[in-house]
């Protein structure tokens, strides 16, 4: 089933709820407002309070969850991005529901493996299991050696690809994932759709350092060194300066594998 396009919607009608996992603070949630407010009046945002960078999927389900509004319609949560989008839909808007989840823009790409450490793309996913069409965006920093984070490619391109998107439509159990390249607005060759890579080498460092105390802590990172991914990858659009839309499926269920378990063990598989 296909979720009916948002667009047919005027304006003033489309209900977009912003959310992130670098927090509330972030620079990436302002362009993402910006984006917002290119295809919609009514813009509703609910973000971390903290940053929560590689949280996954996961839900706030030990600890009570705080919710702090910030203005009219921006509100902070003490807690992961699928809590935000949860206490977004579940309660701060659960009279009138969103139409358009949109995550990010996350500082730094979210491709191949990542997909499923990042709290940008668990955000999406939320929004996709209560029934809302969900897009991440993220964009790629660091390929050119530098720091600064080229916020204005996103966000000169986001409010067109978001709107087709939403004019095509999509299936109700697929999240859109859109990474930015590493280069400015003016460099970017193409938009392409791609499927998701795998990285072909191991990008996890591991720092320790010792603290006041004399015992020793650590540090998780990440080593940006450029891989030689397939072509038609998210990875090899995003390294070779092309903007990267990965349809993501929900169900992750290996339909082949399946079939041959059921052989194997004498079972006919269920469909």
């Amino acid at each position: 089933m296909t979720k009916k396009p948002a667009t047919k919607a005027t304006k003033k009608k489309l209900r977009i709820l912003v959310t992130n996992d670098d927090g509330i603070h972030a620079p990436g949630l302002k362009t993402l407002e910006k984006i917002a407010r290119e295809l919609s009046d009514d813009v509703w945002i609910c973000a971390p309070e903290e940053e929560q960078s590689g949280s996954s999927h996961s839900l706030t389900l030990a600890n009570p969850i705080r919710l702090r509004k910030v203005s009219p319609k921006k509100y902070a949560v003490k807690g992961t991005p699928s809590d935000c989008v949860m206490m977004a839909v579940r309660h701060i808007m659960k009279d009138e529901l969103p139409d358009l989840v949109l995550s990010g823009v996350n500082r730094g790409q979210n491709i191949a493996d990542d997909v499923t450490y990042s709290g940008t793309i668990a955000a999406a996913m939320e929004g996709t299991q209560l029934g809302i069409p969900s897009i991440a965006l993220s964009q790629a920093f660091g390929f050119t050696g530098k720091s600064h984070v080229k916020w204005s490619t996103a966000e000169h391109f986001a409010p067109g690809i978001i709107a087709k998107l939403l004019k095509a439509g999509w299936p109700d159990n697929v999240i859109i994932n859109i990474n930015f390249p590493d280069v400015l607005p003016d460099a970017v060759k193409v938009i392409e759709v791609t499927s998701q890579g795998k990285r072909d080498q191991s990008l996890v460092s591991i720092e320790e350092r010792i603290d006041a105390r004399n015992n020793p802590y650590y540090w998780l990172g990440f080593e940006r060194i450029l891989s030689n991914p397939p072509e038609g990858t998210d990875l090899r659009s995003i390294y070779e300066g092309r903007i990267s839309v990965t349809p993501l499926h929900m169900n992750l269920t290996h339909q082949r594998t399946k079939a041959a378990l059921g052989k194997a063990l004498g079972l006919k598989a269920a469909k």
